[in-house]
């Protein structure tokens, strides 16, 4: 908008081709353009701002629609916990109306628990599988129930390798253990002695101290002598 004021004086115009750099050149044509593309630009702040806002104000209610459902939780309310109660929300529908939310994203992990416990595997490790797995606690409790619907599925291979996983997402002297050892165990039952060798090797040697730990030494003596 400056170069065009200079447009309308004459002391402006004189030499004007001479003294433009190419830059100056380049907004002295194309000024309405850009004028144009910050217009656009304050548009979508806007956007951005008010998206923010509504996001504020969803993660309020989804909030408060998740403290009403993590109580029947606590209390084993399984179906209310799930599927709410008339006035308030069940953690399916926190996950489907708040998604974009971390309190949608943390019903998805809850869900998948309550359905885990209801025996109802496939859906429980749909809602676990959407759980975004960004947290060191839950992270690995997620996969580890994931694993555990599958071996009640019948599915032991995809089990054993949910226990891995959820041992190896982070250094965590409570949960690697207790789920290297659910691996371990599910080797045995498939004859894999090797592996599940290797699995108690791994407990003995780095985990020492846990409750598995303190007990591994008799694992690993029956496989060494079934082997």
């Amino acid at each position: 908008m400056a170069k065009a004021k200079k447009k309308e004086s004459p002391k402006a115009i004189e030499g004007v081709e001479e003294t433009l750099t190419k830059t100056e050149q380049f907004l002295e044509d194309n000024w309405k353009s850009i004028t144009y593309g910050l217009a656009v630009v304050a548009v979508l702040v806007g956007v951005v701002w008010l998206y923010n806002k509504r996001i504020g104000n969803k993660t309020e209610e989804a909030l408060s629609q998740m403290y009403v459902a993590e109580e029947y939780f606590a209390n084993d309310s399984l179906d209310l916990a799930l599927y709410g109660d008339g006035n308030y929300l069940g953690f399916i529908d926190i996950a489907d109306e708040y998604r974009s939310s971390r309190p949608g994203n943390l019903a998805n992990y809850y869900a998948g628990i309550c359905l885990l416990r209801s025996g109802q595997y496939e859906d429980a490790i749909d809602y676990l599988e959407k759980f975004k797995k960004n947290d060191m606690s839950l992270s690995p409790v997620a996969l580890g129930c994931i694993g555990d619907a599958y071996v009640e599925l019948g599915e032991t291979d995809k089990g054993i390798d949910y226990y891995l996983k959820a041992a190896d997402y982070s250094d965590n002297s409570f949960y690697n253990p207790l789920y290297l050892m659910k691996a371990g165990q599910l080797y045995e039952l498939e004859d894999n002695y090797v592996e599940a060798l290797k699995i108690y090797q791994i407990i003995k040697n780095e985990y020492p101290e846990s409750s598995e730990g303190r007990n591994i030494d008799k694992y690993i003596a029956r496989v060494k002598v079934i082997q």
